[in-house]
């Protein structure tokens, strides 16, 4: 007999729309409606998806692009409680309201976080969802449209995750705030430890990104679905043009989409009382979250993650399975060196047949912001129900390969009382491991440790290093100077290892080679 307070997910409803037209209507929360209905159909309650909805006692919404990044604000306004909107769309009345703080970890987070709670008898019926809609954002704007997303449905969300900025002052003061600059310099430290050069490099990351192309290819909902070839992928042209060196535009997850998705969890005893079908039931055998070193330029090792091998060892001995035993993987996808160092850390080798997305990845199926892995959540669901007893794990990343999930899924029932590991214990073990002293104020000669450069539209614009001070092997960062010189010289030859002055000029540490 399956314990009634076993935790399962129980529908899913994904969306990814490239026609239609923007209108005040078809807003972020009214398409995160859209999915969560379809994730209500796809139970198939013999109390009817309408039905269903009544019952949901805690809805999480992933933070919208446009309420994080200046870059993606939106000129037509918000929901002042997204939870609430939702909630009012499917006629729910939820105890619980949550909007996550930003990280593309938050889905499985919040998977595993109500899991323990319908476990504990805390939760009923949990929906998890999120929706972007960057591509109508962007044409509204070009269009002049007037679109009013404005609503007030009134209360406050309850806020959940970790809203730290993933950046530190020293970085910020050399310009290093986003993704787009933190994960080619984790690639080039990749890089590195592989002892390879850049050509051979580009060649190994096309053929990695490429896996995920075939699978865009052949799934409906992705949004790039050329099945783009390895060569083309490390080839720089018009259409994959440099956006930071290593990385092209194609080995860049897509954010300017719409796109939705939701699913739904439960209890086995709930699910029996409401007449969900077994067959739509999917287990969470196993799960774990941690977060590395939170300072990227803070952590010993640039191309490791304690906390992702953590995450998939906890999730599977939760489990009582091995690296073998899964027979499908979604891995966070957001640039190939995310990609690189989970499989490592992971245990799956570079020749591994088995699936590494089941999606087509943020780059080609498309990557909504920090709702992401709800998609892959929902993909996973769809592929353990095709092939009944089979396992499939997801992994989720926020920040800069630094807020990690991980869930184990399978429609074989788990067996005994649903229990996880206090995710404390884990954090404390990654919490006491040392950090890289930086020097703020470095003066002398050094080495390059990795680096990367900076597009505009046409042109490099800016070279960024971590090195090492010959003096005491403390690292620092730093920038290049204004000089069109070096950035084409950095694009030419190999700059790890290589030798470097640095001192300050107005305000920041730069760099010269020697």
């Amino acid at each position: 007999m399956i314990d009634p307070r076993t935790p399962i997910l129980v529908g899913c409803g994904q969306i990814t729309d490239t026609t239609s037209q923007p209108s005040s209507e078809r807003s972020r929360v009214a398409f995160c409606a859209d999915a969560a209905k379809l994730a209500l159909e796809d139970a198939g309650a013999a109390i009817g998806g309408h039905a269903l909805g009544h019952e949901i006692d805690a809805i999480a919404v992933m933070e919208f692009f446009s309420d994080i990044s200046p870059r993606f604000a939106s000129p037509y306004g918000r929901s002042s409680n997204p939870p609430q909107s939702v909630a009012r769309r499917l006629h729910a009345h939820p105890r619980q309201l949550l909007y996550s703080h930003s990280g593309g970890n938050m889905p499985q987070y919040l998977v595993n976080r109500f899991a323990e709670e319908i476990a504990n008898g805390e939760t009923e019926l949990a929906l998890i969802c999120g929706a972007e809609l960057l591509r109508s954002t962007q044409n509204a704007r070009k269009a002049g449209m007037a679109i009013d997303w404005n609503e007030d449905p009134g209360g406050e969300p309850t806020r959940v995750g970790d809203n730290r900025w993933g950046f530190s002052e020293e970085e910020a003061r050399h310009e290093l705030r986003a993704a787009i600059h933190f994960y080619p310099l984790l690639e080039n430290a990749i890089r590195g430890g592989l002892k390879r050069d850049v050509a051979g490099h580009m060649t190994a990351m096309g053929k990695l990104f490429h896996r995920l192309a075939v699978v865009a290819k052949d799934n409906p909902l992705a949004t790039r679905r050329e099945g783009y070839s390895a060569e083309r992928l490390a080839t720089i042209s018009d259409d994959n043009r440099w956006i930071c060196f290593p990385y092209p535009r194609l080995m860049n997850a897509n954010a300017i989409i719409d796109q939705a998705a939701a699913v739904l969890v439960t209890s086995v005893g709930k699910a029996r009382e409401w007449g969900i079908p077994p067959e739509r039931w999917v287990f969470l055998h196993g799960c774990a979250d941690g977060t590395d070193t939170w300072v990227v330029s803070e952590r010993q090792q640039l191309d490791t993650s304690p906390a992702i091998k953590g995450c998939a060892r906890i999730a599977l001995d939760m489990a009582g399975k091995t690296v073998a035993d899964v027979s499908a993987f979604d891995l966070y996808s957001c640039f190939p060196s995310a990609v690189e160092v989970a499989m490592t850390e992971i245990g799956i080798a570079e020749d591994d047949p088995r699936p590494i997305s089941v999606t087509g990845g943020l780059p080609f199926f498309g990557g909504p912001g920090n709702n992401y892995v709800t998609h892959s959540i929902a993909e996973m669901m769809n592929v353990v129900r095709k092939k009944p007893g089979s396992f499939g794990m997801v992994t989720a990343n926020g920040n800069y390969l630094t807020k990690h999930s991980a869930g184990l899924y399978s429609t074989e029932p788990t067996k005994g009382p649903w229990r996880r590991e206090d995710p404390k214990k884990f954090q404390a073990e990654l919490d006491a491991r040392p950090r890289q002293s930086v020097n703020t104020t470095p003066t002398g000669t050094g080495t390059i440790e990795t680096y990367c450069v900076a597009y505009g539209k046409d042109a490099p614009e800016r070279g960024y290093i971590f090195g090492r001070l010959d003096s005491s092997g403390e690292r620092f960062v730093a920038m290049t100077p204004r000089d069109p010189a070096l950035l084409a010289d950095m694009l030419k030859r190999e700059q790890l290892g290589r030798r470097v002055a640095v001192g300050e000029e107005d305000g920041r540490n730069v760099f010269r080679p020697l």
